[in-house]
């Protein structure tokens, strides 16, 4: 028996709606929804007087998902990664995520690594596919190829050292696209809006009116409808989770989810629902809640606690949810399922 499922339509709507209730806003917000990067994705700005720069924001997820993507011919990801080892001519925006890549990778000692294109593509979370466990021997030949060093850039010329290795900016792509987005839209003057990836939020600027926060649920995990577990109010900051509910399927009542730890090559599992990353940039929101998922509760804990301007939520398998010490302080935290019990250290 299989079971599929993905992070769904209905709760990238639901968060981007909660986000806009109790606005308090002066002017009419104008918002844009479209399909990149294999998600939905919604722009909302607080003045209809930027549509022409809303438009635009689509302009550039296209060119980014034309830049980045793995699965359509003819990317700069996609000849890197079919180049056999020579070298290829890359955008300088390449150049800049695959540095941010590199570096990310670096500083969690393996635990995330972009190079892990063999092994994702192994994993098929999709919809429309069939589901398969990959063979041991193949897990093992795409684990030999995960390594960020393989990785040389040369100017905007790069290329990898092992053939058979390959880049997949699934891990932070999002992030990336998001805050050059907000960086745009700060140059023209945009002072308040909410940028939606997918579920990869991006606060521009306070709100309009009175209340100056954004109020961003947390999904409760597993949640068909997208019910919100929690929620935290923000301005002008980023909140991307990572969670085993959002992409899966079931074979005989097992369940195999999209995070994979990239010492086994085998979805991780560690008693972990989500985490929850909030800080004022998208990539590192996008690239610590995979990192951070794949240490664990405790490592994972202490490691964000030695960050700055950064906070997290983690959700576990039993129902408990712990915080780093700025949640409920910083950040104000609000939990709506009485079901979840709060665990303070």
């Amino acid at each position: 028996m299989k079971k599929i499922h993905a992070l769904g339509l209905s709760f990238c709507l639901f968060l981007t709606l909660l986000s806009l209730g109790g606005c308090g806003k002066t002017t009419e917000p104008i918002s844009k929804t479209g399909f990149y990067f294999d998600t939905v994705i919604t722009i909302t700005l607080y003045d209809a007087s930027y549509e022409k720069e809303l438009d635009h924001c689509f302009s550039m997820a296209e060119k980014y998902e034309n830049l980045f993507s793995t699965q359509k011919e003819g990317t700069d990801i996609w000849k890197i990664n079919h180049s056999q080892g020579q070298a290829v001519e890359v955008s300088d925006e390449t150049i800049d995520i695959l540095n941010a890549g590199i570096a990310y990778s670096k500083s969690s000692n393996g635990k995330f690594d972009i190079t892990v294109g063999k092994l994702s593509s192994l994993w098929d979370f999709s919809e429309s596919s069939s589901k398969e466990i990959p063979s041991v021997e193949a897990i093992q030949e795409a684990l030999a190829t995960i390594n960020y060093q393989n990785i040389v850039i040369d100017g905007n010329m790069v290329s990898l050292t092992d053939p058979n290795a390959a880049i997949d900016l699934g891990g932070i792509a999002k992030g990336y696209i998001a805050d050059q987005m907000k960086a745009y839209l700060n140059d023209q003057g945009v002072q308040s809006g909410l940028i939606n990836l997918g579920g990869n939020v991006l606060c521009v600027g306070p709100k309009d009116g009175d209340e100056k926060s954004y109020k961003i649920a947390i999904q409760k995990p597993f949640s068909e409808d997208g019910t919100a577990l929690a929620t935290v109010k923000v301005a002008d900051d980023s909140v991307v989770t990572s969670g085993t509910y959002q992409r899966y399927f079931e074979i005989d009542g097992k369940r195999y989810h999209h995070i994979l730890d990239l010492s086994t090559g085998y979805p991780c599992d560690n008693d972990l629902d989500s985490v929850t990353i909030i800080s004022h940039d998208s990539l590192t929101c996008d690239a610590l809640s995979t990192t951070v998922f794949l240490m664990g509760l405790d490592d994972g804990l202490a490691y964000v606690e030695s960050l700055s301007d950064v906070e997290a939520i983690f959700v576990t398998s039993d129902g408990s949810i712990q915080y780093t010490s700025g949640i409920g302080k910083t950040i104000p935290f609000e939990l709506l399922d009485k079901d979840y019990n709060i665990v303070v250290k």
